[in-house]
């Protein structure tokens, strides 16, 4: 379907590629978890962002350039490593008000979208799967509507699948805001989790 090599095969590593727990995933929820559904947004867009500069790189030819000169990649990927190691600092540092009644302070959708193009640019999941596994079903004579074709399946899945994830997110926040303690061990363990991708983005590059 729309000269796609093995469709259904794309689509499904599509959604395998989503379903897989990631600093995307977590840099959504921390988003829609502080400032509600508007950040988790944000933060959606960003990522769809970056993945979109990964998708046109593909096409371009980046992974050819990038086996030629695996140094860019390294670079990228201890560049990842230190960025989501300083957003895991950053949520573990957070301090919260002992009253559970005080809101979260309101950040721009701005500041979350950067977070998430950043985290996106810099996931090496995002990395592999379209400069590497991506091009796979590329026929060779793609035409340059297939190429199209296959941006628009990533991108609709993703915001589908991410959008869903606000929705869940900020269910279960709302739930979480009266409790200070599950709050605070929430943003904690999001921190451990971004300084662990991080941690092993850098065991990975040396």
């Amino acid at each position: 379907m729309f000269d796609i090599q093995n469709y259904t095969s794309f689509v499904l590593a599509i959604l395998v590629f989503q379903l897989i727990p990631g600093p995307g995933t977590i840099a959504i929820l921390n988003a829609t978890a502080r400032n509600g559904m508007a950040a988790g947004m944000g933060a959606v867009c960003g990522t769809l962002l970056g993945d979109l500069v990964y998708m046109l790189a593909a096409v371009a030819g980046l992974a050819a350039v990038m086996q030629a000169n695996p140094l860019l990649f390294h670079g990228l990927q201890w560049f990842g490593a230190a960025y989501l190691c300083w957003m895991g600092v950053q949520l573990l540092r957070t301090r919260f008000a002992a009253d559970a009644g005080v809101p979260e302070p309101r950040k721009s959708t701005r500041v979350y979208l950067r977070q998430g193009f950043t985290v996106s640019l810099t996931n090496p999941k995002v990395v592999l799967f379209f400069v590497a596994f991506f091009p796979l079903f590329l026929r060779p004579d793609a035409s340059p509507a297939t190429l199209a074709a296959m941006m628009v399946h990533v991108t609709v899945l993703s915001l589908a699948y991410q959008a869903a994830l606000v929705l869940a997110g900020n269910a279960v926040a709302s739930r979480l805001r009266a409790l200070p303690f599950a709050r605070t061990l929430a943003t904690r363990l999001a921190g451990i989790a971004l300084v662990g991708f991080g941690l092993r983005l850098a065991a990975s590059n040396r």
